[in-house]
């Protein structure tokens, strides 16, 4: 499992969760059912968006599965029809075309494959491009802008707009994105999914950039910040800017029900952001702990606190997974505060728009 939406079940909740659960299943099962088992590790948790924006527009389409290991051995409803096998081709398509860029970088275990891991990939790019062809659509399209990558990588320097070099993964996600509207019959609609897609492209690429960077400052490799001169700042504000451009581009779909979809694709896609560049800085004021912090930062009475011992240690570990403070402890107020007593769904109110997708309100 990959990608850069990781949804909590604490944010969430048990609707929309059980809504997102169908469609990573459902996904994960096309894959098995029309490309083999080994096809069903390129399953992700950003393609299922796919799926997800399809049932959005059409309505819902499911059948009942089996028990799966990874459900805890429980059956399930999934996700079916034309959005599960759409999410399966682009997974594949994107996919093979990675594992074409690790062999030709060398990159990892994927890169050290070889022979064997090109033929992989191009087994994988023939049946994702043929399950496309069954749906309606041309694949070709999306693969002739991914393989247009090196190209711009090498033309790209120092003074070269970062957004030159996302641009063949906006262009390949607008792609995908916008066919959704036509594979569920609102052809209207295709215009602000592909610059729905276009955005997410831009976010994805450089969050996997920010990742990256001192990884590949420190190895010497290709990264599109480094090339370009970009500061980490300013690709924070190109995230941010794209997640508002995406929320404007989604009031313009119409859609059956976009509960999921705009969690997703702007409360997920906001935390995703945090997670990689953090919260932006408050106003300097001074607290307890340093009197010059302009972080988000609560005062304490102990600077230096006693580092805990095995047990209290484990105990605390314990304690922080159990209240789920490890994936989202930002936002979380404490199991026993009057705002988790108020809304034991722990929701900061979903104030960023207009939605109603938010199970607290």
């Amino acid at each position: 499992m990959f990608g850069i939406i990781r949804p909590c079940r604490n944010r969430m909740g048990a609707e929309l969760r059980s809504a997102w659960l169908a469609h990573l299943c459902g996904m994960c099962l096309s894959l098995r059912d029309e490309h083999g088992h080994l096809s069903r590790l390129v399953t992700n948790y950003d393609g299922l968006m796919i799926s997800a924006v399809v049932e959005a527009q059409s309505g819902l389409s499911r059948r009942s599965a089996g028990p799966c290991a990874l459900r805890g051995l429980k059956s399930a409803d999934v996700a079916i029809g034309s959005g599960a096998r759409l999410a399966a081709s682009v997974s594949l398509v994107l996919a093979s075309l990675k594992i074409h860029d690790h062999v030709d970088d060398g990159d990892g275990l994927t890169g050290r494959l070889g022979w064997a891991g090109r033929a992989v990939a191009q087994r994988w790019a023939a049946k994702g491009i043929g399950t496309a062809s069954d749906l309606g659509f041309d694949a070709s399209v999306m693969v002739d802008s991914v393989r247009r990558q090196p190209l711009v990588e090498a033309a790209a320097g120092l003074g070269s707009s970062v957004l030159v070099v996302t641009e063949p993964t906006e262009t390949a996600t607008a792609f995908a994105v916008g066919q959704t509207a036509l594979i569920a019959g609102r052809p209207q609609n295709a215009e602000p999914l592909r610059e729905v897609g276009r955005l997410f492209g831009r976010v994805a690429h450089l969050i996997d950039a920010v990742e990256d960077l001192e990884e590949d400052r420190a190895s010497g490799a290709w990264n599109p910040l480094l090339a370009t001169g970009t500061p980490v700042d300013e690709a924070h504000r190109l995230c941010l800017d794209a997640v508002t451009g995406i929320r404007l581009a989604l009031d313009e779909v119409e859609f059956t029900d976009a509960r999921l979809v705009h969690k997703l694709l702007v409360h997920e896609l906001e935390e995703s952001i945090i997670r990689v560049f953090g919260r932006r800085r408050a106003p300097e004021k001074p607290s307890w702990s340093n009197p010059g912090s302009g972080l988000w930062a609560y005062p304490r009475l102990n600077p230096q606190p006693r580092p805990r011992g095995c047990f209290s240690g484990c105990g605390a570990f314990l304690y922080m997974c159990g209240t789920c403070q490890f994936c989202c402890r930002d936002p979380f107020p404490g199991p026993w505060s009057d705002k988790r007593r108020d809304n034991p769904l722990d929701c900061d109110g979903c104030d960023c728009c207009d939605c109603n997708c938010c199970p607290c309100d």
